[in-house]
């Protein structure tokens, strides 16, 4: 326990670092890329400058999801980032779309190892080791990217690239290099002060920051608005976009009112519940359980669960049935833990 507690408090007041390489890397080539991905993914593509990037999802005609997606663009190419059991899928279900259209799907994956640094000193850490054409990255240039935002760079002396992207809720960071260097890379950031984080670590900052995971929290049957996807993820002003008939008819006929919804869960016992618990309310099963962690920030337990649309409001009491978990659960907004942004990063209770 002190080593997680250790690792927590570090990625809390400290760096944090942990590795992303299992994600799978997409590039998307062609001179009709930009068209092509814009008329597909659910954000807009066709806005974005080189350096710059966006949170995307790639969705069936009925508006479920095939995955979410970063997407990072390139002078010649887009990078797309995807849960890495879905890398083979995406990657043929985008070429299954190319017609006469001048685009090519590749997958890097193999090619480069993606770590991933958080915390409030993580930008100082990168500015002290890190480099643009010869010349120290300023730290006051990282800290002032936008999500997404990314720029290569040399590192450990080598050809890098740093992406501002906060998958655990922390100001963060994603570092990549080519794959035969991964290890220098994290031996060079731990050097440098970032800590180790297990992924114990990394699920609870998630789950506090209340940030939903392909394969915990949603999944190939799931409507973007019943994960609260569609402030990140969708362009409500760019036009078609596979699946958008369905978004836009529960958005503006069904004024975003779906059957379920994925909310906050706040326990008052000392067990997290495990993930797949149902939830009831007056003996009806109202939802279950997808992710659950005890919250060091909180010092007690919290989950991310879908419940019927008419238990949503937060404050409402639920029943979670079984002995090892408390009987009851209050309905809570997410995030659990807010973060504050610049170089402070402890977390605000709600």
């Amino acid at each position: 326990m002190t080593l997680f507690a250790d690792a927590y408090r570090a990625a809390r007041s400290r760096a944090g670092l942990f590795d992303r390489s299992s994600r799978g890397r997409l590039r998307v080539v062609g001179e009709e890329r930009a068209s092509f991905l814009h008329a597909i993914l659910t954000n807009d593509i066709a806005s974005l400058g080189v350096g710059q990037g966006c949170y995307a999802l790639f969705l069936t005609p009925q508006g479920r999801l095939i995955a979410d997606l970063d997407v990072l663009t390139m002078a010649d190419a887009f990078l797309l980032g995807v849960d890495g059991a879905l890398t083979g899928a995406v990657a043929q279900k985008l070429d299954q779309m190319i017609f006469a259209e001048q685009v090519q799907i590749e997958d890097a994956s193999a090619a480069s190892a993606q770590w991933h640094l958080c915390g409030p000193e993580a930008a100082g850490l990168l500015a002290s080791i890190a480099g643009v054409e010869d010349h120290p990255v300023p730290v006051e240039q990282l800290q002032g990217m936008s999500d997404y935002d990314h720029l290569p760079i040399r590192i450990g002396g080598h050809d890098g690239r740093i992406v501002r992207i906060s998958p655990t809720g922390l100001p963060g960071y994603d570092v990549y290099v080519p794959a035969a260097h991964a290890a220098a890379l994290r031996g060079l950031l731990v050097d440098a002060g970032a800590i180790d984080l297990p992924s114990g670590v990394v699920d609870a900052l998630r789950v506090e920051a209340g940030i939903p995971q392909f394969h915990a929290d949603m999944d190939e049957t799931t409507i973007p608005i019943e994960a609260g996807l569609e402030s990140r993820a969708i362009s409500f002003e760019k036009g078609c976009y596979v699946g958008q008939e369905v978004i836009v008819r529960v958005m503006h006929r069904g004024h975003g009112r779906v059957a379920r919804k994925l909310v906050g869960l706040t326990m008052s016992g000392p067990t997290a519940p495990p993930v797949g618990r149902h939830i009831y309310s007056g003996g009806r099963e109202i939802g279950r359980v997808t992710s659950s962690v005890l919250s060091p920030a909180l010092n007690r337990p919290i989950a991310l669960g879908y419940v019927h649309r008419d238990f949503q409001e937060p404050g409402t009491t639920v029943e979670l049935q079984g002995e090892d978990v408390p009987a009851s659960a209050v309905v809570t907004d997410l995030p659990f833990v807010k973060t504050r942004s610049g170089a402070e990063s402890a977390p605000d209770a709600r």
